[in-house]
This record gives structure tokens, C-alpha cells and sequence, in this order.
């Protein structure tokens, strides 16, 4: 039964991730920084906190006695986390959506999955499960495999968007590539999946503090909040910084009294936004606690945030005018996905 609610909070939390961007969508009259900032304001630095105090009372006490190398090694992982969430967005820019998206999310799955692993094995640790483990194990070898399958499941998606940009006319397909830089592209792209999977890197960290809080006798299914507190403020200094240098670059800093612009939705949007992303998390650190970390969890998380997006897609009609090939390729990739997960979850409650 805790296998499947992991599979339930990670399906959850995916949903948030893939769906988060869509309340930013409402906003008008302010430039991307503005509302990605204010959004993140509530990502990283009011809900977090909110959550831990209404999950793990007393964190702040937790985060006062953690060794000050533990917290700055996590704030660190944070600030790493930050910048591949930028060079997301270069990726995508030159690479294109469905491409740059999907070799970014691949590469982060594949990290973040196994690197905690492999640290393991040169740093054992008692309860958590090295690469050698996987190797050795038949529960391991599953969640490999289901870690090839979600693999290949991305590259199909991918397969997916770049036959939907050849279809364009020829007009959409100089607007949407004036920017294409294959080589650069590719290099932001693996930068951003690498830094990216340092979230996962930073619970690992961290996770003292979540397990002081267990300690404590606080619910295991809350036990990451704590650790995202400090977690989330490496990202915020370093979107915070960015956006900060686009606001005076692009002299928009009045975007946010600007009485032309509907002030009162765009806050409203800007922070459901952010609390949308926030949920994500939540909800990952709840299935976490049922999963465990490592490979089972982060793979989870990442497919179901593929599988949402792509699924959004087709509701909002983006692959509309696409022949029956394209449409085909992007179904096969999600149903990849789907078994991926499926495999995942079964290696994992085998363990």
C-alpha cells in the first residue's frame, strides 16, 4: 500500500510541475522577470516555510542546530538547482521546446536518478541503497530498466517535436528557428540537466534535518519540508539575482505598480503559479517518504512531469495540424513513459 501511494504522491506532484506554468499564461502587461520572480517569491521563500511550520513544527529550531557545513552544502546543491532552471530556458531557446525540453528532462532524470547511488558507493551509508545495490538486486535491476524505458520514452516524445516542427509552414518554422544554435543549444541544454538534477542532490544533503524532524517524532511524510526551506533559498538568490539584472537591463521594474497592467490578477496569477511549483515538492518529499530516495523517486517524479506536459499539449491543441505520424509518436512516447513508471514502482516494491 505505500508503494502506491508513493506512485499517487509522485503522480501529484508531477501534475503540479507540468501544469504550473499555465496560471503565468493569464498574466498581462508584465515582462517575463516580473512575473517570474513574484511568482517565485512564493515558490521559494513564503510557502516553504509556511508548509514546514504547518508539518514539521519547530523546523526552524532543527535548521538552528544542523551543522552550518550541512546547511551551506544544501544552500550550495540550492544555488545549482537555480542556475539549470535559467539555462532551461537558453535550452529551449535554442533548441527549440519540445527538443530542448526534452533532452533537458531526460538528462535530469538520468543524474538525478543515479548519481546519489554512485555517491553511495564510494560513501556507503547505512539504509541507502548504492549503485552496486541495483546491480546486485532483482528489485535494482527493474527500476534500471524502468530507468531505460522512461529514457526511451523521452527520446520518442523528442522524436515527436521535432517531426511537429518540420510540419510547420515554412513561415512558423523561420520564426520558431531564428534562434537555432545546435552546438551552443546542446551545450546549455546538458549544463541545465545536469544542474537541474541537483534538487535531488540537495534532499541528499540535507537530509539530516529530515530525519532530526523524524526523530522528533514529526510525520515521515512531511520530513522533507524542513530541508526545503534551506533548499529552495539557494534557488531563490540565484533567480532572485537574475531577474533583479533583467528588470534594470530591461528597465521593467515598474512593471510591478504599473497601474496599466491589471496589478491585482497578475499577483493572483503570478503567486497560484508559484504555489502550483511549490506543490510539487510537497507532494515529491510525501512520496519520498513512502519510495525512498535515489533512482525510484527522482524517475518518478521526472516521467510523471514529462507525461503531464506532453498530456497538457494535447489538450491545449498544440499538436493540432500535425499528421497522424507526429500525433502517433508523441501517444507511443507517453505510453513508454506510463510503463516506465509502472516498471519503477513494481522493482520498487519488490525492495
Amino acid at each position: 500500500m505505500g508503494v502506491i501511494l508513493g506512485v499517487i504522491f509522485h503522480f501529484i506532484g508531477g501534475f503540479a510541475s507540468g501544469s504550473f506554468y499555465i496560471p503565468y499564461k493569464k498574466v498581462r502587461g508584465w515582462a517575463w522577470e516580473s512575473y517570474w520572480i513574484v511568482g517565485g517569491l512564493f515558490s521559494w521563500l513564503i510557502v516553504p516555510p509556511l508548509a514546514a511550520w504547518l508539518t514539521v513544527p519547530g523546523f526552524s529550531e532543527i535548521i538552528k542546530y544542523t551543522p552550518s557545513h550541512i546547511l551551506w552544502i544544501t544552500f550550495f546543491f540550492g544555488i545549482l538547482w537555480g542556475i539549470g532552471g535559467l539555462t532551461y530556458g537558453l535550452g529551449v531557446r535554442y533548441l527549440g521546446v519540445s527538443l530542448g525540453s526534452t533532452i533537458i528532462l531526460g538528462l535530469c532524470s538520468v543524474f538525478g536518478s543515479l548519481i546519489p547511488s554512485i555517491y553511495y558507493d564510494l560513501y556507503p551509508k547505512a539504509g541507502k541503497e548504492s549503485f552496486s545495490d541495483m546491480l546486485h538486486s532483482s528489485w535494482g535491476k527493474l527500476v534500471l530498466l524502468g530507468i531505460i524505458v522512461c529514457t526511451i520514452g523521452i527520446i520518442v516524445c523528442g522524436r515527436a517535436g521535432v517531426l511537429k516542427e518540420k510540419e510547420l509552414s515554412q513561415k512558423e518554422v523561420t520564426e520558431a528557428n531564428k534562434e537555432f544554435k545546435i552546438g551552443l543549444g546542446l551545450f546549455v541544454a546538458i549544463v541545465s540537466g545536469v544542474l537541474s538534477a541537483c534538487f535531488n542532490f540537495g534532499l541528499e544533503a540535507g537530509k539530516s534535518m529530515a530525519e532530526e524532524a523524524v526523530r522528533q517524532g514529526m510525520n515521515p511524510l512531511y520530513q522533507n519540508n524542513v530541508v526545503y526551506v534551506v533548499l529552495l533559498w539557494g534557488g531563490l538568490t540565484t533567480n532572485f539575482i537574475w531577474c533583479m539584472i533583467l528588470n534594470a537591463r530591461n528597465k521593467t521594474f515598474g512593471d510591478y505598480t504599473n497601474q496599466q497592467a491589471p496589478l491585482l490578477k497578475n499577483y493572483i496569477f503570478s503567486a497560484l503559479a508559484g504555489i502550483t511549483w511549490f506543490l510539487q515538492f510537497f507532494f515529491y518529499g510525501m512520496g519520498e517518504s513512502k519510495l525512498g530516495n535515489g533512482a525510484s523517486s527522482w524517475i518518478l517524479h521526472m516521467a510523471f512531469i514529462i507525461l503531464v506536459a506532453n498530456l497538457w499539449g494535447l489538450v491545449l491543441k498544440e499538436w493540432k495540424g500535425t499528421s497522424k505520424k507526429t500525433l502517433s509518436t508523441v501517444l507511443a512516447g507517453i505510453v513508454i513513459l506510463i510503463v516506465s513508471i509502472l516498471v519503477v514502482g513494481y522493482g520498487n516494491s519488490l525492495k
